[in-house]
This record gives C-alpha cells, sequence and structure tokens, in this order.
C-alpha cells in the first residue's frame, strides 16, 4: 500500500486511478467516497479516462462531492471523446434529465477542459 501511495503521489495516474477505486469500494481501506474522488480527479486531470468516468459517477451519483449533473456530463463528455462508449450512454442517459441550458453548460466547461489539457497546451 506504501509504494502504490508513493506512486500516485509522484503522479502515477494508474496508480491514482487504483487508490481511487480502493476508497470508493473500501478494498484494503475504509471506504471513503471523497478520498475517492480526489484520487480520482488527480488521475482525471492527467486524462485518465476510466477516472474520468469514474468522477463522472460520483458526480452523478453525489457521492463523496455534492450532486451536479452538471458535472457528471462533463466528465462523461470527456471521457466518451477519447473512447469510452460508457461514458457516452451514461452522459445520454444523464442529459434526459437535465436542461437544455445545463447541458450547453457541461458541453462548454467540457470544450474548456479539453483546450487546456490538450497535448499543445503542455
Amino acid at each position: 500500500m506504501t509504494e502504490l501511495i508513493a506512486k500516485a503521489k509522484a503522479g502515477d495516474a494508474e496508480m491514482q486511478f487504483k487508490l481511487g477505486m480502493m476508497y470508493e469500494v473500501g478494498d484494503g481501506v475504509t471506504q471513503n467516497y471523497i478520498e475517492a474522488v480526489k484520487w480520482y480527479l488527480m488521475a482525471a486531470e492527467l486524462a485518465y479516462v476510466q477516472a474520468q468516468l469514474q468522477l463522472g459517477l460520483m458526480y452523478d451519483l453525489g457521492r463523496g462531492i455534492p450532486q451536479n449533473y452538471v458535472l457528471a456530463h462533463m466528465w462523461y463528455n470527456i471521457a466518451g471523446i477519447t473512447s469510452s462508449a460508457k461514458a457516452v450512454r451514461l452522459r445520454d442517459m444523464l442529459a434526459e434529465h437535465m436542461s437544455a441550458e445545463q447541458i450547453a453548460e457541461a458541453q462548454k466547461l467540457a470544450k474548456e477542459w479539453m483546450a487546456a489539457h490538450s497535448p499543445t497546451q503542455h
């Protein structure tokens, strides 16, 4: 566990995602949605698609953070753009419960995130 945490803190997105999963389900640690979100966000910021999907789910369900459909849609959109068919399905299902304004805001946020995290920005 110590090595996993060290790698995650050093910026290993896969290890950050694994820690997020461990905290989300309580695998080897006490279940803690707030910690799960923290690690998912770190990995998502490094463009780790599975973490982006899980972060969308956490916002969608309000686990460890206040429920926020706009941010859930944003993360589903980002994960879907890069390759996650599941994220696209979840985004589309969530959109059925959102206003046109909320969807537009989520799409705007996703575009801004993608622009800020594109390879040419680094």
